[in-house]
């Protein structure tokens, strides 16, 4: 007989378990953050090295051509944005004088408009400034930890495809021959749902690269393909990331140009590319079986940057869209996987009840 706990006592044992959980998790960030990214891109990088494999390379050489591929892209992306950020560091010169001219009719605008003294109004800056350490050294830790990063993640890519075989043996292994048919089902379906979603993202960044570039150049906006290839990097993030990619075109275009028309049709230009990317991008490029619902994605993006920071809302989509297909597999996770997804219910579960019992009396009536 199966023991029946109380609501309450279920409840306080799952808050535990996600404390805990969470607790790991950031404990063991530096350790999990890279071994995850290079789990993203053994999955991206597999139907490569089977492709290889099917032309007779033999299988460390098929993955050391697969690595190289990837370690020559990141490469040469990284080149290129370092080149484009060595021309805005030049014109730092004219950049800080022009924002310490506008700083300067702010304070004046803020004296006799709103009556704050220039005392106070450094009051406010000091306590800004004091308030934003935490948030660049946390930056700096990122830019540490992503150097970090790029000796461990050819490693451990390398690894996870070299014994593939070896870990898809224990997940069958641990468990019973009955259940073999679900989790190859799981497996085939999560590998399929992220491959999908990470091309799916990829060509999506290409495009709103190339949409924010356009639009910056014909609006005359200085360093538009960096601007436009930083904004598709940003927009990868849901919701958050399209107001942060505006943001910099538009302090660009303020310390470049005079008056403030070229910031508002910067600001109508990404809205316009934020529509064509959020109702035609990514509905039909974007992989539809990752299909999570607006809020969760912000709440899980989120709680992954509290956790792992910018390495955390990078992946939360991905890895939740795994939970999900895991979830819709497991009948007794099926309500979470719905709550995750996109589908809406037109009745609720009592009124479907009630339906199909009226629906049955009539039937036996007749």
């Amino acid at each position: 007989m199966v023991k029946k706990y109380p609501f309450y006592v279920k409840v306080t044992v799952i808050m535990f378990g996600l404390v805990l959980l969470a607790y790991i998790l950031l404990g063991l960030r530096d350790i999990l953050v890279p071994l995850a990214f290079a789990l993203v891109l053994a999955v991206l990088l597999n139907p490569l090295v089977i492709f290889l494999e099917k032309i007779r390379l033999p299988r460390v050489l098929a993955i050391g051509v697969a690595i190289i591929v990837m370690v020559i892209f990141i490469t040469g992306l990284t080149y290129f944005l370092v080149i484009q950020i060595k021309g805005i560091a030049g014109d730092l010169p004219l950049f800080k004088q022009k924002f310490a001219m506008l700083f300067s009719k702010f304070q004046r605008f803020a004296r006799t408009d709103f009556g704050i003294n220039t005392k106070k109004q450094n009051e406010y800056i000091n306590d800004a400034g004091t308030n934003l350490q935490p948030v660049l050294a946390s930056a700096m830790g990122t830019v540490f930890g992503g150097m970090a990063m790029a000796f461990l993640l050819p490693v451990y890519t390398f690894l996870f495809l070299y014994y593939k075989k070896l870990i898809l043996n224990f997940l069958f292994e641990i468990f019973s021959e009955a259940e073999e048919k679900e989790i190859r089902v799981v497996l085939t379906q999560t590998k399929s749902a992220v491959q999908n979603y990470m091309f799916g993202i990829l060509l999506e960044a290409l495009i709103v690269a190339s949409l924010n570039t356009i639009a910056l150049l014909i609006l005359g906006v200085p360093y538009a393909i960096l601007l436009g290839v930083f904004g598709a990097i940003l927009n990868i993030l849901p919701f958050i990331g399209g107001i942060l990619a505006v943001l910099f075109p538009v302090l660009v275009a303020t310390a470049t140009k005079d008056g403030f028309s070229t910031q508002l049709w910067v600001i109508v230009a990404y809205i316009v590319i934020q529509f064509v990317d959020n109702h035609f991008l990514v509905p039909y490029i974007v992989a539809s079986k990752v299909k999570i619902n607006a809020l969760v994605s912000i709440v899980i993006v989120l709680l992954g940057g509290a956790l792992w920071g910018i390495s955390g809302m990078f992946l939360s989509i991905p890895f939740l869209g795994v939970l999900k297909i895991i979830f819709d597999r497991l009948p007794e996770m099926n309500p979470w996987g719905i709550l995750i997804g996109q589908e809406v219910p037109t009745k609720r579960r009592g009124q479907i009840i009630q339906l199909r019992r009226k629906k049955k009396t009539v039937e036996e009536l007749s």
